[in-house]
């Protein structure tokens, strides 16, 4: 190797080798291929957005021609191809590749089909208005600058970026040994990411979740399950699996089509097209008899008609595997942080961008307060000449030039040159008393101005509300809905292989706070003991309801208005034994004025493998119509159970109660498939609330007791099976002051264990308690005096079986059923657990003992001698025909 005199050196070839290339690797990845984290642009990006507002093409001003920008850019700032350039800007104007366009383009600027873009000669663009808060504030110091590819000109090494707008667009590049694939959100969800981190530092990913649920894709579409987001929020790699947005429509012909309205993210509509009708020609999907393209400017609809004898679901599931119309998108959060390539999390990015925004403020106050002083400064001068306006005309006229008048002014009045050379400028109309009037009022407007800038640098509390108040107005004028749809209904197909089964319990708050615990969180102790602290609660928050369940059980929600939600067992979020836990309504999209009163495990995976004939449940007949008419006080006509219903009774039912003692009976498959929004469970008076469901068999008989003290039970079969819609039949003629407090299945070898707000309880055998007719006035089940209190729980249990109780204020205890006293129908009970002033039962549940003796945690009464318990575990629990929770 010759040097540039013509010397020649020995080198090291593999070591020049490895130096060139990282020296191109690094150019490629700082310089080309990855975004800034601070304003979620590429160099290329960058420049186009400063050239266009460098040349005044606004989104305010006229469009320009293509052409005319590329050339610009190229020629001062990017020196690559114009090809090059010109692609970029026309994503940035197509709005099936960005989110939220950055160029507003006039022409043919190419289509969702994979249509080219019309040449530049032909196009014209303009900044879009969304782009105008990316440069916003850039004339006011607040970035910097570093000379171009030649150093004939200044660019800006970042732009201000008045929005997060790397995670807003995204981003996707190739670097050499690296790539970047940011997926797009939506504004107002990131803004509120920013916001709440700015209100709290420490915030979690989950936390963050909870305003960022994921990404936003300019194609809509449908993500499946949050498992692939967490983890691209917490690592900042994992893959989204996206679907197309599709429906089953029936023809007048009683035929089914398929309705594509919406693809994934980068899917090519025309291509997708050519695959299925090579799909179908090859005959690796048969039942499609036609396929149209019939999209236009209203939106996108693929129509795929479906042979008579063919089932479109199955079609479509076919379609789902075989084609683009569900594709997996791999996330890789990598961008450019203080020059080097780094991954990112949810958290990080937003913090990096946080403090940008911060810097970005903070020079631009700087930048208004040097120019705020500097006004000050001449205005103040200004002011002394007014206020010795004879002097200064006298002495401006005593000089023959003005670098005398203006040395004379300084010496005079102490004035700086700036000031003297603008009481020289200054024009003879400002002499008039309106003008001196003016000269004031700017004077002082400057002051303030001066002031509030200088709270602004002084504090940083200040300067987070000015970020925070701009942000939300950027909100507020470009904010829309979110177009992509997150489903949960299908995150069992893609995480309950990876999720251990084990037995969990399930706590749910008065307030609507739900977590999930390991059952050894509780340990068993003696009756009356005090118990442990089971939640942190405060006066306006108790625990109502508690579960035993399993991690892959789906959880159906009966709520108090008789509709009914689902979710997995693993998605509520797992949590200390004191943790309060989160929200309801972030799992579930529950109503304001709803409350969950009863919660059921089932396990809907095995349960429609043995029902074929789930799909059924549009059939089911509503026999409601005999029912409600019919005077209070009267019977509902029996009617005899035709072929349909004796095929339903063969399957589980749902048995619901409300509070004003009305009985229905419907199958578990009219249940099987819940949409985000809820279904109607029950349909109720308008005084009425429904107050427990149990999943049973036609063998099973319901036990119902009320808070008075009043129980009855009745054969299953007494009640008809009826339609989602049905409002049910009289279970128990109720007193004026009674109300249902809840409903068991009844069992012969088991006992009746009611507790009392005030913590006494009982076991009665259910022997004791015979079979009747339904709609009776029923037995007595316990005596209910002033001491005791009213009856708040009813349970079925036999001598597996250890008991939980939780009262208002979080405490709970944990024992063995069989230490409550077995005593008969007429008797008050006996106390199980101490209860202080003011606080009451809340909620009781059951669960099953461990096989295991572990002496830790047991808490004994007073008195007591320290012998061995068993601690326990709910690893048999789960037979339908005993849930345990109201």
């Amino acid at each position: 190797m010759s040097d540039q005199q013509g010397i020649i050196k020995d080198i090291n070839i593999s070591q020049e080798m490895r130096t060139s290339f990282m020296d191109y690797a690094m150019s490629v990845i700082v310089a080309r291929a990855l975004p800034d984290v601070r304003d979620g642009l590429k160099p290329g990006h960058r420049r186009i957005l400063y050239a266009m507002n460098d040349l005044g093409i606004r989104a305010d001003k006229p469009h320009k021609k293509s052409a005319r920008i590329v050339g610009e850019v190229i020629g001062k700032y990017h020196p690559h191809g114009d090809s090059a350039v010109y692609d970029t800007m026309v994503r940035m104007a197509q709005d099936f590749s960005y989110r939220y366009e950055l160029v507003d383009g006039h022409g043919n600027f190419g289509s969702v089909d994979g249509d080219s873009a019309a040449a530049m000669r032909y196009t014209e663009a303009r900044m879009s208005k969304i782009a105008m808060e990316i440069v916003r504030d850039i004339n006011k110091n607040t970035v910097n600058f570093k000379d171009n590819y030649d150093g004939s000109e200044r660019e800006p090494e970042v732009l201000p970026s008045r929005f997060p707008n790397l995670l807003v667009n995204g981003s996707s590049g190739i670097a050499v040994g690296m790539a970047t694939n940011i997926p797009p959100h939506q504004l107002g969800e990131v803004i509120d990411g920013v916001l709440a981190l700015s209100h709290n530092p420490d915030i979690t990913i989950s936390e963050l979740m909870q305003h960022i649920p994921g990404p936003d894709f300019p194609t809509a579409g449908e993500i499946l399950g949050r498992s692939g987001i967490r983890r691209a929020y917490e690592t900042g790699r994992g893959s989204l699996i996206v679907r197309a947005k599709a429906e089953i429509e029936q023809t007048k012909k009683d035929r089914e089509r398929i309705i594509v309205t919406e693809l994934p993210y980068q899917v090519n509509k025309a291509r997708l097209v050519e695959k299925i009708a090579d799909l179908v020609r090859e005959k690796k999907i048969e039942g499609i008899t036609d396929l149209r393209d019939e999209s236009d400017r209203r939106g996108m609809r693929v129509v795929m008609e479906i042979r008579r004898d063919a089932n479109a679901s199955v079609i479509l599931n076919n379609l789902y595997k075989q084609t683009s119309m569900q594709t997996t998108f791999g996330v890789n959060m990598l961008a450019i942080v203080s020059g080097r390539p780094r991954t990112l999390t949810l958290k990080e990015m937003l913090y990096h961008y946080l403090e940008h925004q911060k810097e970005i403020v903070r020079r631009r106050t700087q930048f208004d307060l040097e120019k705020a002083e500097a006004r000050e400064h001449l205005l103040a001068g200004l002011r002394i000449a007014l206020d010795h306006l004879d002097e200064v005309i006298k002495i401006i006229r005593a000089n023959r030039t003005a670098d005398a008048a203006r040395e004379q002014l300084m010496e005079r009045f102490e004035l700086s040159e700036k000031q003297s050379q603008a009481i020289l400028d200054m024009r003879l109309q400002r002499l008039t008393g309106l003008e001196r009037e003016k000269i004031d009022a700017e004077y002082d407007e400057i002051m303030a101005l001066i002031t509030e800038l200088k709270r602004i640098l002084e504090s940083d509390e200040v300067l987070l509300e000015l970020i925070r108040t701009e942000l939300e107005e950027v909100k507020e004028r470009f904010n829309d809905q979110r177009r992509t749809e997150i489903r949960m209904d299908h995150i069992e197909f893609e995480d309950e292989d990876l999720i251990p089964e084990k037995d969990i319990i399930i706590t749910l708050t008065s307030s609507g706070y739900i977590k999930r615990l390991t059952t050894d969180s509780y340990r068993a102790q003696r009756r009356g003991g005090r118990g442990v602290q089971g939640i942190g609660t405060n006066d306006a928050d108790y625990v109502t309801r508690l579960l035993s369940c399993s991690t892959h059980d789906t959880i159906l929600f009966f709520t108090n208005r008789g509709k009914v939600y689902r979710i997995r067992g693993y998605e509520v979020p797992e949590m200390s034994r004191t943790s309060k836990g989160v929200p309801i309504i972030n799992l579930i999209q529950i109503e304001r004025d709803e409350k969950v009163e009863t919660m059921i495990p089932v396990n809907f995976k095995r349960y429609l493998e043995e029902q074929e004939a789930a799909e059924a449940t549009e059939n089911i007949i509503d026999v409601e119509v005999t029912a409600e008419d019919a005077p209070d006080g009267l019977e509902e006509p029996e009617e005899a159970l035709d072929a349909e219903e004796v095929m339903q009774d063969e399957q589980k039912s749902l048995i619901f109660m409300t509070r004003k003692g009305r009985v229905k009976r419907s199958p578990l498959s009219a249940y099987a498939r819940i949409n985000k929004n809820g279904l109607i469970a029950i349909r109720l008076f308008e005084d009425d609330e429904l107050t427990s469901v149990r999943l049973a068999s036609t063998e099973d008989e319901v036990f119902t007791v009320s808070n008075t003290g009043k129980a009855i039970r009745f054969p299953i079969t007494n009640v008809r099976s009826m339609g989602r819609g049905a409002r049910g039949v009289k279970a128990m003629n109720l007193s004026a002051d009674a109300i249902v407090i809840g409903m068991e299945l009844a069992r012969d070898e088991q006992d009746v264990l009611v507790i009392t707000e005030k913590g006494f309880g009982k076991r009665t055998p259910m022997t004791e308690f015979r079979t009747q007719s339904r709609g009776g006035k029923g037995l007595i089940a316990s005596k209910v005096t002033d001491r005791v209190g009213q009856i708040v729980a009813l349970r079925i249990v036999d001598v597996d079986d250890d008991i939980m109780i939780m009262t208002e204020s979080g405490i709970v205890i944990r024992t063995d059923s069989q230490n409550i006293s077995s005593v008969g129908r007429n008797a008050q009970g006996v106390k199980v657990i101490r209860i202080e002033e003011g606080d009451r039962v809340a909620t009781v549940a059951k669960l099953k003992k461990e096989d295991a003796v572990e002496e830790e945690g047991i808490v004994l009464e007073e008195g007591e001698t320290g012998s061995e318990e068993q601690p326990v575990s709910t690893s048999e629990m789960n037979s339908e025909s005993e849930q345990t929770e109201e």
